[in-house]
């Protein structure tokens, strides 16, 4: 039942991460980038919950409030790419190391968050982080993967598809 609720947590923790990269995959992202982001959101959602863990409830009562505005500048970020690429050819496009980074930073906050709770929920840290990272990894991947499929389908629709799934994105976070 344990490991049943530490799936759970690890999808939950991974919606951010594969509705980011689902935007990203509609500006047809290459291949080379698709695998290193997906790994690099692995590696930080492996890493972050046990950071969490460590750091406690002091840096998560400072992140906790500024994250979710660092999120929504990311998501501006995006959208504008996206509003920029309506006009562009359809060619792929490699993210740069600083941006795989970011990336993969600013959608494991929530492990962050998580790791300062979670050994109330288990005492098998390594083996949440690491089912945490999994989960993550092939989130991120698919949801690169589904974007760029979009792309090619329905190339400009999707792009069009992309920006209004984003804008209420942004809407629900401003909401929350």
């Amino acid at each position: 039942m344990e490991i049943i609720s530490l799936i759970l947590i690890g999808l939950s923790l991974s919606v951010d991460a594969f509705t980011l990269s689902l935007s990203y995959g509609l500006l047809n992202v290459s291949k080379k980038s698709i695998i290193s982001s997906s790994l690099s959101v692995g590696l930080f959602h492996f890493f972050m919950p046990l950071l969490g863990i460590y750091v406690g409830n002091l840096i998560n009562g400072i992140i906790n409030g500024n994250y979710k505005v660092v999120l929504l500048i990311v998501l501006i970020i995006i959208l504008i790419e996206m509003i920029k690429s309506l006009k562009e050819e359809i060619e792929e496009k490699p993210l740069n190391l600083i941006n795989i980074l970011l990336f993969s930073l600013f959608v494991s906050f929530d492990s962050f968050s998580i790791g300062v709770g979670l050994k109330f929920i288990t005492d098998k840290l390594l083996l949440s982080s690491i089912i945490f990272s999994i989960i993550s990894s092939i989130s991120t991947f698919l949801g690169f993967t589904l974007g760029k499929y979009l792309n090619k389908v329905y190339a400009h629709k999707s792009k069009i598809i992309g920006i209004i799934l984003l804008i209420f994105t942004i809407i629900y976070f401003l909401l929350k």
